[in-house]
This record gives structure tokens, C-alpha cells and sequence, in this order.
């Protein structure tokens, strides 16, 4: 966050313009459910520390790919910043839960990532494709929750602060966005795909249909939206309908 939006010492947020995030509307399969705003308001302290892990969680995944495709010059640079933001964004809902009187307890992680992560292919560059196209429906999901959330909750400072997330979350969509396609065979190609096979250790096959990113992202598209909107038994930040 910068200097003018955050105080550190009292961890206070200014919200900045609104941010138009129609392209993430358009991006997502389904809009939240309804039920799931109103359980979520009605039990934001499993809400918000939830989101500490979920930023927690997206700067750990990031710095995994950045180990494991550290060829990717462009991948190196987006993520970096990614895993910056997101640790800055842990702290600053840590000092939300601090502000609130929550204290911290065991929450075990929603099926929400893994339901996605169960159709990633194993092969290169499938599964790098897929894993950024799964970061950007993470990120766009997070980023329209966000906004929906900020509607709702009577809490201003957190509904401020959800306000404020919403530019970082939407370049993260794009980020990812951005590196998926990176790998679309064209003329001047970011990627080595012999740095690829090397660095991974296995076969590379760039057929047509495993290099259609937007094959991939019109399939992972249904597969999250499935899983929000089917009943789920747990409420989690990216959780379904609550059962």
C-alpha cells in the first residue's frame, strides 16, 4: 500500500477512487450468491481471517512458481511484486484482527483452490498454463468478493479497505492473464520452451490443443463456478453456497 493510503502506524486506510472492475464481472463465470454474502456478513470473523490466509497462501504459490519457472524473465518481475503486496496485505488484515479483538484459531483451507487445482495437467507447458489460468480465477474471484463485500458489511473501515483491494486484486488477474498467454506461440515469444523442459525435468509437447489458452480459460471458467455455486459445508472466503 503506499505511504498516502497507509499509515503504519495505526494501520488506518484512505480508499482510493472507485475502480471499474466490469472486465472481472465479464472474466467470472457466476456472480457471488447472495447466501454466501449474507453468511459471510454474519460471521466476518471467520471471513476476514480466512482472507489473511488466502493472502498468505497466493504469495507462497507465487514464490513457488517463481523457483520453478525462473527462466520466464516477465513471470520473475510480475511475481515479485505479487508476493510483496500480498504479505503487505497479510500484515495489514492481521492488524484488521488485532483492531477487531479476533484472536487467531485453526482454519482448516475451503475445497475452493483444490476443486480447481484437480483438473491442472501435468505436462509442460499444460501445467504451467493451467496454473497461471487458476491464479487469475483466484485473484478475479477475490476481487469480486471484495467489491460485493464492500456493500454490505456496516463495518466503513473494512469496507473501505475492502474498496482499497480492489486495483492490486485486478492486476493480479491480469498479471496471471498476462503470463498465460505469454506462452501462446507467436512471433517474438517470451518463453524458452528448451528452459522450460530443462528446468522442469520433463517432456515438452506444444500441440495445438495444449497451447489454447482460451480453451483453457472457457473450461476452468465452469469449473469455478461450479464450485461457487454448489452447496458447500464450510464458510471460506472463497467458499460456495453455504449448505
Amino acid at each position: 500500500m503506499s505511504d498516502d493510503l497507509l499509515n503504519d502506524q495505526n494501520n488506518t486506510v484512505t480508499a482510493p477512487a472507485k475502480t471499474d472492475i466490469s472486465h472481472i464481472h465479464d472474466f467470472l463465470g457466476a456472480p457471488t450468491p447472495k447466501a454466501w454474502l449474507e453468511a459471510a456478513v454474519n460471521d466476518l470473523p471467520t471471513i476476514i481471517q480466512d482472507h489473511a490466509n488466502c493472502e498468505k497462501k497466493a504469495a507462497g504459490t507465487a514464490m513457488n512458481l517463481i523457483f520453478r519457472y525462473e527462466f520466464h524473465q516477465d513471470l520473475q518481475m510480475k511475481l515479485a511484486q505479487l508476493i510483496r503486496e500480498e504479505m503487505l496485505h497479510y500484515e495489514q488484515v492481521v492488524g484488521i484482527m488485532e483492531e477487531r479483538g479476533q484472536k487467531w484459531r485453526h482454519l482448516p483451507a475451503s475445497r475452493y483452490a483444490k476443486g480447481m487445482l484437480k483438473h491442472k495437467r501435468t505436462y509442460e507447458p499444460a501445467a504451467m498454463i493451467d496454473i497461471l489460468i487458476i491464479g487469475a480465477f483466484i485473484e478475479a474471484r477475490s476481487c469480486e468478493r471484495f467489491a460485493a463485500l464492500s456493500e454490505v458489511v456496516d463495518d466503513e473501515r473494512l469496507a473501505k479497505y475492502y474498496r482499497y483491494l480492489l486495483k492490486s486484486e485486478s492486476r493480479h488477474y491480469e498479471d496471471y492473464i498476462t503470463l498465460a498467454r505469454s506462452l501462446e506461440p507467436k512471433d517474438g515469444s517470451s518463453v524458452d520452451l528448451e528452459a522450460l523442459s530443462k528446468a522442469t525435468n520433463g517432456s515438452i509437447n506444444t500441440d495445438e490443443e495444449t497451447m489454447n489458452i482460451d480453451q483453457r480459460i472457457a473450461f476452468f471458467k465452469q469449473v469455478e463456478a461450479e464450485l461457487i455455486n454448489s452447496p458447500d459445508t464450510e464458510l471460506r472466503f472463497h467458499s460456495g453456497i453455504p449448505a
